[in-house]
């Protein structure tokens, strides 16, 4: 164990055995919203353009109850930068990122995690099996050099890309976190259902399996129930916040009859703001998760420290944040402490 690691505390194992751990996400759209990062391409320029704003959002997560600083490299790989016309900046990208992130983790104990993801080269052929795995052992070699407590490789749809993910992880020894996302078609690729590929990465090695992305909370806790039945290791569940239904599974197939024509012609990405879930019904995620015995648990894109928060509270913590949780008896009109002018109390029922 490095002199960094060290000073961050016990491990992810050894944490999740002790109990929850919360991964704050959702990277990719917190950036676009503040207007560092394009919706489209989402390739994490931002790290190298205006570092300071991605160390600032690693503190507030952490400030709102994140036990992970995931190093923003969600993306950051060759087929994402060679859309944008900045390969040559990949491995400048990725060094740059964990520096940030293990730069908050160490001083905040936080745990440092690296970050892989899908690559969309994947076709479930020996050249692009070939293909991923280079992808994956390059972004993994950086994280290693910076001394990452674990490896997260995430929003996988082929059940073997996330394999041959687990693979190049396990390869360094480190802790790995390997998790899906399900599309409207309540599969992987290859036709194995959440929990069956869930139960194929446990048998190869993976520490925590689960989901994250794509579903919101209502459509994704029955699969995440499913996959703790299937399995004996760690569980992880990540939703986007976002009010996906049973007829419109993922955030990409919500639709709004009162804003039918966004740009693009659908509410995913820039148009989703009525589908978001408020702070409790991310705190209700969380909980009803845990009772099923998940100790791994954030939000994914469209996550705002908001949601962390209320996240962590509903597990029982008070982060930082929590000193400026609501308490609406101090509100001038709506409020009940008896300082309160009671005139107002009483104008308030025409509020």
């Amino acid at each position: 164990m490095s002199a960094n690691a060290s000073k961050r505390g016990p491990g992810l194992l050894e944490r999740l055995e002790a109990g929850p751990v919360i991964c704050a996400e959702g990277y990719l759209f917190e950036f676009e919203r503040r207007g560092y990062l394009q919706a489209g391409a989402y390739v994490p320029e931002v790290v190298l353009e205006y570092p300071d704003e991605v160390s600032e959002l690693h503190r507030t997560f952490v400030r709102a109850g994140s036990d992970v600083v995931e190093a923003f490299t969600y993306y950051a790989h060759r087929e994402k930068l060679k859309l944008i016309g900045r390969e040559n900046d990949l491995e400048a990208i990725n060094r740059k990122a964990l520096d940030l992130a293990r730069e908050i983790a160490d001083d905040t104990g936080a745990l440092l995690a690296g970050n892989i993801c899908n690559t969309n080269v994947f076709l479930g052929d020996d050249a692009s099996r070939t293909a991923v795995r280079a992808m994956f052992d390059e972004q993994i070699g950086w994280a290693v050099d910076a001394g990452v407590d674990f490896i997260i490789g995430e929003t996988f749809s082929w059940g073997e890309e996330a394999l041959i993910a687990l693979e190049a992880i396990r390869a360094t020894g480190k802790p790995s976190v390997i998790t899906l996302s399900i599309h409207q078609q309540p599969q992987v690729r290859e036709g194995w259902s959440p929990a069956e590929t869930c139960r194929r990465l446990e048998a190869a090695g993976a520490d925590v399996v689960g989901m994250n992305c794509i579903r919101g909370p209502q459509t994704m806790l029955p699969e995440i129930r499913a996959i703790r039945e299937t399995v004996s290791c760690h569980v992880a569940a990540l939703p986007v916040p976002y009010r996906t239904t049973e007829s419109e599974p993922t955030f990409q197939s919500l639709r709004d009859p009162d804003y039918p024509d966004p740009p693009g012609g659908r509410p995913f990405p820039t148009a989703l703001d009525p589908f978001t879930c408020n702070r409790y019904e991310l705190a209700d995620f969380a909980r009803d998760a845990h009772a099923l015995g998940v100790n791994y648990l954030g939000v994914c894109c469209g996550a705002g420290p908001h949601h962390i928060r209320s996240v962590a509270e509903a597990l029982g913590r008070t982060p930082p944040a929590s000193r400026y949780s609501p308490d609406m008896s101090k509100h001038a009109f709506l409020g009940t402490d008896k300082q309160l002018k009671s005139a107002n109390q009483q104008y308030a029922r025409e509020l």
